[in-house]
């Protein structure tokens, strides 16, 4: 019996077994060893750091359709009210001295109206986009009408704005409207006499 005593293994098989118990349950309950705990840290780590990211990149992109709703969301309006510019534009064009001297109050406030429009115009980041005769043509902010062989002009030069362009913010509006030039360049000139 002495010798049952000398061996502790024996008289704590139950202490084992609930030692062993208590390992499986601690394993089942999802316990991780230290290593698995560093790994399982730095994919939580780069998980947080990720979404972190994507709110910043969130809250940029918020700010940037902000600003660009607060400058474009009156596209549309603006389109429509080139129409009313054209035609006070129209309407101050036709008159004449005399009846400037007849209708003076008229047209004056003709004038202050289209004036007003330009400045609210302004006010909304709509700006004229009103090309001088002579300019090169672009064809992001002008849309050649016709092209004509004039004398003295460049091939490609504006020679005639049948009614100036709109851009609002730093999208065009509405292109100008231009006449080109289809004059030959010099060179084109000089190849065509020496072949004949």
């Amino acid at each position: 019996m002495a010798d049952d005593k000398d061996q502790p293994f024996l008289d704590d098989i139950d202490a084992l077994e609930a030692e062993y118990e208590a390992e499986e349950e601690a394993d089942e309950a999802g316990l991780l060893t230290p290593e698995e705990m560093q790994v399982e840290i730095e994919a939580l780590k780069d998980r947080l750091i990720r979404t972190l990211a994507e709110g910043e990149n969130i809250r940029k992109r918020a700010e940037r359709d902000r600003r660009d709703a607060e400058t474009y969301g009156g596209t549309k309006l603006a389109r429509d009210l080139l129409s009313v510019h054209d035609n006070l534009s129209r309407a101050l064009e036709t008159i004449d001295d005399g009846l400037r001297e007849q209708a003076g109050g008229l047209v004056e406030g003709l004038e202050l109206t289209q004036r007003e429009l330009l400045a609210v115009f302004g006010r909304h980041r709509v700006v004229a986009v009103a090309p001088a005769i002579g300019d090169k043509f672009d064809a992001k902010l002008h849309q050649a009408m016709f092209e004509a062989p004039v004398p003295n002009t460049q091939k490609g030069s504006i020679i005639q704005v049948m009614s100036p362009g709109f851009t609002i913010g730093d999208r065009l509006l509405r292109a100008a409207q231009v006449g080109v030039s289809s004059n030959p360049s010099t060179a084109e000139v000089k190849k065509d006499t020496s072949e004949s």
